[in-house]
């Protein structure tokens, strides 16, 4: 199968890459950053998702599916930017999947989708509406590029599109919001407040992306790995201090005396629990993660010890 990855240079990228090509598939990747070291079986496009040239991609090489992970949070990029990259880039992505008979797109989204509060669910179902553009307006732009990924499922189909809602990533490459914010040696938390958290290896997220693929479900997914546990033993866990804050202080302090850079709508996200029901893409896929809440945390603390 010739599979497009629009994003392929970041990490989970490279390592879904990496597994396609081990089951035999061709690859060709679409990214304004560079990957130097790319196995030789990978075509590498060095342009931007949004512009003629990565529609000429898909009208030259006419990719059978496409895997779509080129989106940004807020950790990298500014407001603006991230409507352009999240937004745009996901309607150009299906546009062009659409014109160029592309025969299963598959969305890579988060589970941050739903939003924390305190009246929210314990458990998320993919029916659930997606609270965070009120709880974390710096969610806004992911939000909408979800929202449009699963407009496909109804406005193009012929296409089948497969929407996965992540839950956080921890592993030792540090990819992800959650490994970003535990890589300090302080940890700050609200007072009063220890939710749970749900998270999975990298490795378990590109082969749950690759199944999907191969499966080649149609629908809205959730998909997580092991049982989440709390923060305050996530935080211990990987050798890190736990700071309790009282919420007031926290929002003051964020940034500052090595404390995390985090936007005021993240607050939410460390008072109350964002956890998602995976069931459906078990059934659908068979998808069993391979590694342990234990060993993802053992892995992130070798990779990251604290001084």
């Amino acid at each position: 199968m010739r599979v497009l990855i629009p994003g392929i240079s970041g990490v989970l990228g490279h390592m879904v890459a990496h597994r396609l090509l081990a089951e035999g598939h061709e690859v060709i990747g679409i990214d304004k950053r560079p990957w130097p070291d790319a196995p030789p079986g990978v075509e590498m496009h060095h342009v931007d998702i949004r512009k003629r040239p990565a529609e000429e991609v898909f009208r030259k090489r006419r990719p059978h599916a496409v895997i779509h992970m080129a989106t940004v949070t807020h950790l990298v990029a500014r407001t603006e930017e991230r409507y352009r990259i999240n937004l745009g880039g996901t309607r150009a992505v299906f546009e062009h999947a659409v014109q160029y008979g592309v025969e299963h797109a598959i969305f890579v989204g988060r589970h941050t989708y739903y939003g924390a509060g305190p009246d929210s669910p314990l458990y998320h179902h993919e029916d659930d509406p997606p609270m965070a553009v009120t709880t974390f307006p710096e969610l806004s732009d992911l939000v909408a590029a979800d929202l449009y990924a699963c407009t496909s499922l109804w406005r193009f189909p012929n296409l089948a599109t497969s929407v996965l809602r992540f839950c956080y990533t921890l592993g030792p490459t540090g990819h992800g919001t959650l490994a970003t914010f535990l890589r300090g040696r302080r940890v700050p938390t609200i007072l009063g407040f220890d939710p749970l958290y749900q998270f999975m290896h990298e490795r378990d997220v590109a082969n749950a992306i690759v199944l999907a693929l191969t499966s080649r479900i149609r629908g809205v997914y959730n998909v997580a790995g092991p049982q989440p546990v709390p923060l305050s033993l996530l935080i211990r866990d990987t050798g890190r201090v736990q700071i309790p804050l009282p919420e007031v202080v926290f929002a003051n302090l964020l940034g500052r005396f090595g404390l995390p850079r985090l936007p005021k709508g993240a607050l939410a996200h460390i008072k109350y629990p964002v956890v998602i029901d995976a069931e459906p893409f078990r059934k659908a896929t068979g998808f069993q993660h391979e590694i342990s809440e234990i060993q993802a945390i053992q892995e992130y603390r070798s990779a990251f010890p604290v001084r």
